[in-house]
């Protein structure tokens, strides 16, 4: 027989609508109550394992209909669901009737012996009879639709997954897949993962095989990553619903193509291996763990990260622990998560800039927490049914993921916490409006701090932070794997002494072997400085090829650049083998600010990098604005799609005199320095005519004040738009260069956000229809006679190097880390080698065949 189940806010309520049901079919059907919670000040709310327990207490085979009376018993009932077996589940039918009539209904109806399906269509009419009488024509159709509306307006069902319903089950398809890539599911990848499943509608679960794990929900990134997925492991992918075959194909295809890792090195995992050449005889003050090679010697400057803790947190919006209205406190909970998420984005596209895509996907995995349903569920359960407040509910779910994350058995998790607590400070400030910390430092120093998060990392200034020194972390963990992109040497794990350390105290480290010395004897010092040189020869040595011109085997030579984002950007470059700056993103000098920088501030930036760059060319992209660098004092309107909006080249000349601004200060600057000026989101010749022309005007008003620019400066735009390429033939004969931005246009030709993971895997550059679109570019600028560069993160990842030659580029713009790869692998094939795997490469019709192909590919 089938049971019901009854949910109400109130206990006394579910007991009365029991009692009147059992009178009604005098106790013959199986019949709970999950009402109230156990509260005695605020006794009202639902308990997710009374609701539970009651579908327990009723379960058969015949199924239970669950009625629930309004808001988040609905979720309550939802999360109870979870606590099932998937048999068990697929027998549980929530329904949307009203809760007196509609249990009433359907007691009478399991009584009379009827199926699942007709007890959930009486208890759904159980209106008409009441609507007949009082002479309103209504309908079970109509009833159901007015309810559903209903429903899918309360705040805490935002994130909520629909109501299950009593339509036809769909079949759940499986597969199992080995993942291959080094690392298994890190953070890169396990963010891809979700983000793909995220796409489709059908709900997909996964477990590890190889660990024996239980499913996990695939839309949650902390599940996935807490699976422990490592090299070799084997996974199931189960998906139901309509679009099962297509989500688990898209899976499929991510896992072999390697998450887009390809056959590149990943950093290890384990302690970075110390060379013999480094280790000094004097005996290290303190020992840690090694977390970034190389050796550095300074003043020491403790930093202490102001964190938020649970006892701060009492009162919050003028409410107490407990509140009210907790629609209101969802609202400011939605508002911290949206600001965190702008914050992440700017974030995630300085990192971008500064270490690469690939390791600034770290920040990929913070916007995907912040959008982990399960998290989002959780909250929603403390706000809506205990009535606390969201800075508390907040906290509470994050210290508790943060000791989940600490505990676990695989060490590489256990690393994570740091991210969790990250993110989680981050909203934590957000909701009690306390003002972001940062890291001013005047003085090349050691950093010494407990702990550094991410964040904290991915913003120091690599110029004025020459070593790092923690007591916490470890090599695995993100903060260790920035600072080694950044170049950084690092020390973690080390003993609590060292935060005792006064500020200013000489401290030595060495990165490659945990090795630290506080206040070092001359003797020690000069052994330091010994270790410290042969660092530098080491790293000149593997270099030094780096710093050769790139030419092909038979004779072709691709000048490669690098993308940069300031003086200290300028500096890894030229280190790297950089033949110049192919893009300076100017955007970092409107970031982290109230006022838009001065002539004279950006002036004395753009002379500063010259300096570094000697003679060596310096291309600046006017700054690009909006789409995903937002900066608040501008006061950019709210656009429903900043991509496709007011930004770049549209938003500097309806902003002229910030636009004026720039270029005085960039031409002042070429009168000493070897200066490009490019614009930015160039899509119709009208609107490079009407940058050439403010150009032109801001170049009259330096010769009217006699100011001395380079009068033939030469003028760029991105191609980076389609109608750009569209109309490149147009727009060649008004320019000097194209340089091809393949991140927008990747983008844009996709038609989707690069900054959305949902649909991020999709704006691919090694796409074919994006591979056509840069082809027809560099024709049409050398029909021009002007030159082509790419600046895209397609020039950064070393297996396209092959296609960038063959499209004929004249030159290249990467990430300076990349540079040396990039290099070494121009000399190892021929021009005409490169021209027929783009030949093939354009005939593929997935980035993933493109990808493949390129695997294939032997360098002579």
């Amino acid at each position: 027989m089938v049971g019901i189940v009854i949910v109400s806010h109130s206990k006394q309520l579910a007991e009365g609508v029991r009692e009147l049901a059992a009178q009604m079919v005098q106790g013959q059907v199986p019949l709970a109550v999950a009402g109230g919670v156990d509260d005695a000040e605020n006794p009202l709310g639902t308990d997710v394992m009374q609701v539970y327990q009651a579908i327990e207490t009723v379960y058969s085979d015949a199924g239970v209909v669950v009625l629930m009376d309004m808001g988040s018993a609905l979720m309550s009932a939802e999360m109870a669901l979870e606590f099932l077996s998937p048999l068990q589940r697929d027998k549980i039918y929530l329904c949307e009737a009203p809760l007196v009539e509609g249990a009433i209904a359907a007691v009478v109806s399991a009584a009379a012996g009827c199926s699942i399906e007709q007890v959930l269509a009486e208890a759904r009419g159980a209106l008409i009879a009441k609507a007949s009488q009082l002479g309103i024509n209504i309908s079970t159709s109509s009833i159901s639709s007015v309810n559903q509306f209903q429903i899918s307006q309360q705040p805490e069902q935002r994130f909520e997954e629909p109501l299950k319903k009593s339509t036809p089950k769909h079949h759940t398809k499986e597969i199992r897949m080995a993942v291959s890539n080094r690392m298994g599911l890190h953070a890169r990848p396990a963010a891809q993962f979700v983000a793909t499943s995220l796409r489709f509608q059908a709900q997909i679960k996964v477990k590890n095989l190889t660990k024996n794990t239980e499913y996990v929900r695939a839309d949650s990134i902390n599940q996935v990553a807490m699976l422990g997925v490592r090299h070799g492991h084997e996974l199931a992918i189960s998906a139901t619903g309509v679009d099962a075959d297509a989500a688990l194909a898209a899976l499929q295809a991510l896992i072999e193509n390697n998450f887009g890792e390809g056959d590149t090195p990943v950093r290890p995992e384990v302690h970075i291996t110390p060379d013999e050449t480094f280790i000094s005889t004097a005996a290290p003050t303190l020992r840690g763990i090694p977390a970034s090679p190389g050796v550095a010697i300074a003043p020491s400057l403790r930093y202490a990260a102001a964190l938020i803790v649970r006892h701060q947190l009492p009162t919050v919006h003028s409410q107490q622990y407990y509140i009210e209205n907790p629609e209101q406190e969802w609202q400011y909970l939605q508002n911290a998560l949206r600001d965190a998420a702008l914050e992440i984005e700017a974030l995630l596209s300085q990192a971008s800039t500064q270490i690469g895509d690939a390791e600034a996907a770290i920040f990929d995995a913070h916007l995907l927490f912040l959008n982990d349903p399960v998290i989002l569920e959780a909250l929603q359960h403390y706000i809506y049914v205990r009535h606390i407040n969201a800075a508390s509910a907040w906290q509470a779910v994050v210290e508790e993921l943060t000791n989940q994350y600490r505990t676990h058995y695989d060490s590489y998790l256990r690393s994570r916490a740091a991210d969790v607590m990250d993110v989680g400070q981050r909203v934590l400030r957000l909701l009690l409006g306390t003002a972001a910390a940062h890291l001013n430092l005047t003085t090349p120093s050691i950093l010494i701090a407990t702990d550094l998060t991410p964040s904290d990392t991915a913003q120091l200034d690599t110029s004025k932070v020459l070593g790092i020194c923690t007591t916490a972390g470890s090599a695995t963990s993100h903060t260790a794997i920035i600072a080694r992109s950044l170049g950084i040497p690092a020390v973690v794990g080390v003993p609590e002494g060292i935060l005792r350390v006064a500020d200013g105290t000489v401290v030595a480290l060495n990165g490659g072997t945990g090795n630290v010395w506080v206040e070092p004897s001359v003797d020690i010092i000069t052994a330091i400085e010994a270790q410290r040189e042969a660092w530098h020869n080491s790293e000149q040595k593997a270099f030094r090829s780096a710093h050769k011109n790139a030419i092909t085997t038979d004779g072709r030579r691709i000048i490669v650049y690098a993308n940069i984002g300031g003086v200290a950007d300028a500096q890894v470059a030229m280190s790297m083998g950089a033949e110049g700056v192919g893009l300076l993103r100017t955007e970092f000098l409107y970031l982290d600010r109230t006022t838009p920088p001065s002539e004279e501030e950006q002036l004395k930036v753009y002379q500063g990098i010259t300096q570094v760059l000697e003679s060596r060319p310096l291309t600046i992209r006017t700054f690009d604005i909006g789409g995903d660098k937002p900066v608040p004092y501008l006061n950019l309107p709210s656009e429903n799609n900043p991509f496709l909006g007011w930004r770049g080249i549209r938003f500097c000349l309806d902003r002229t005199e910030l636009f004026k601004t720039q270029l005085r200060a960039i031409l002042r600057a070429s009168a000493e320095g070897n200066i490009k000026i490019m614009f930015p989101m160039i899509a119709t010749v009208g609107e490079l005519k009407a940058a050439k022309a403010t150009l032109e005007e801001v170049q009259n008003e330096l010769r009217q004040r006699e100011i001395r620019f380079n009068d033939k400066i030469k003028v760029g735009i991105m191609v980076e738009v389609p109608s750009a390429v569209a109309i490149a033939d147009q727009l060649a004969p008004e320019v000097d260069f194209f340089s091809i931005g393949t991140n927008d246009l990747s983008q844009y030709i996709m038609a989707c956000d690069r900054t959305n993971p949902q649909v991020a895997g999709l704006a691919d550059a090694l796409h074919p229809a994006v591979l056509r679109m840069v082809q027809q570019a560099v024709k049409a600028g050398h029909k021009a006679g002007i030159a082509v560069s790419l600046c895209g993160e397609l020039g950064s990842d070393p297996i396209a190097t092959p296609i960038l030659i063959g499209l004929g580029l004249d030159d290249v713009s990467l990430n300076p880390q990349a540079i040396p790869r990039c290099k070494k692998a121009i000399t190892q094939l021929s021009f005409i080698e490169a021209e027929t795997i783009v030949s093939e490469a354009l005939k593929q019709d997935s980035a993933a065949k493109v990808r493949e192909l390129l695997r294939t590919f032997k360098y002579s």
